[in-house]
């Protein structure tokens, strides 16, 4: 059995996460101990608990010690099998980081998932939906026939109650191989499938989408986000087109997400997008226009880096960067990038190379 201290480096909810996803690939259990043990409140959420039980219900697992406030569980996996799996997460805790346990599952799994959670689509410390859809996904399309993600409602902090559903139809399923080594040679044999991330390109456009419950639409709060982030980056000099909308939601809040594309060829249809991303979560007693500007600023901040993958990005990309062998350069190695490779490299042993200086992750084929 595969042990992880769960308090390592950065110590949060991602380890249990992104241990959760490779167990279900590889099949191989886990132990982890001293989960969130330097949190206020340490141990297993509700938000947690919510990812262990959705992945055992898709891997047909039996795990132990899977409650409020446990600070270690052990978790045996059985076999993937394709369905619809529905979660409510209760509350607002994150559906992008419950899908974040559940993506190498079912982006490798069987023939066809469909997921539905309810619960935060748009909340502290997590991927907004926007930028789930619009900057993750679409590095992840070359692994499947298709991929889509719906938002039916918005859930903002602290009622939640958003929902949402993610479709997916593995191009690489994990039935169609003997065995987990089978499928990431499978993989890696495939030149189209392959991460690899190290320079922009030119810049082609921004886009993105400012979204806020119905009660501020009198003060106009999604425009106005909108307005100040399109003002801010004015001197791109590229088309920046940002969408203004509003959503019935369980309790007050806005959101804006904004993402660069690049290409190699002028255009966006190349095997590897560059495609940088920011977001902003708005605020009770902050103005729309300063939650606007500080998208824009942290936008200009990451195009200037001249890396091809985004601070966030880079270790949500990780597990499918370790599975084809590839590499990207991104423009900060945070502490939850290293503490990734931390949990990955539990599961699939020594493959990351770490360049600080350069700001570089690759992996070596083994």
């Amino acid at each position: 059995m595969i042990s992880i201290d769960g308090s390592y480096l950065e110590g949060g909810g991602q380890i249990l996460r992104t241990a959760l996803g490779l167990s279900a690939v590889t099949m191989q259990p886990f132990e982890i101990i001293n989960i969130r043990k330097n949190r206020p409140k340490p141990g297993l959420r509700n938000q947690h608990l919510s990812c262990v039980k959705a992945v055992a219900e898709l891997c047909n697992a039996r795990y132990e010690g899977a409650e409020v406030s446990s600070t270690a569980i052990k978790f045996y996996p059985g076999d993937i099998k394709a369905r619809t799996l529905s979660v409510d997460i209760g509350s607002a805790g994150s559906i992008t980081l419950l899908l974040q346990s559940l993506l190498l599952p079912v982006i490798f799994g069987g023939k066809k998932f469909r997921i539905r959670a309810v619960g935060g689509t748009d909340v502290p410390f997590s991927p907004p939906a926007d930028y789930f859809a619009n900057v993750l996904l679409p590095h992840l399309r070359k692994f499947c026939h298709d991929i889509e993600y719906k938002i039916e409602k918005r859930g903002f902090v602290h009622e939640g109650g958003g929902k949402a559903e993610l479709i997916v139809k593995p191009k690489f399923p994990l039935s169609s191989y003997g065995s987990f080594t089978e499928l990431v040679a499978a993989v890696r044999s495939d030149a189209a499938a392959k991460i690899s991330l190290t320079s922009q390109g030119k810049l082609l456009q921004v886009r993105g989408s400012s979204v806020a419950s119905v009660d501020l639409q009198k003060s106009e709060v999604a425009e106005r986000q909108a307005k100040a982030a399109k003002s801010s980056l004015i001197d791109l000099n590229v088309p920046v087109n940002i969408s203004s909308s509003y959503s019935k939601t369980s309790s007050i809040g806005s959101v804006i997400s904004l993402w660069a594309v690049f290409s190699e060829q002028d255009d966006v249809s190349q095997v590897n997008p560059v495609i940088l991303g920011s977001s902003q979560l708005g605020e009770r007693g902050r103005p729309a226009d300063d939650v606007g500007k500080q998208a824009a600023l942290q936008l200009q901040k990451e195009i200037g880096s001249g890396a091809a993958v985004d601070m966030h990005l880079s270790d949500q990309l990780l597990p499918f960067l370790a599975l084809t062998a590839g590499q990207l350069k991104a423009s900060e190695i945070t502490p939850h990038c290293l503490t990734n490779i931390y949990a990955i490299e539990k599961f699939l042993g020594k493959c990351f190379e770490v360049d600080k200086i350069s700001n570089i992750i690759s992996v070596k084929p083994a």
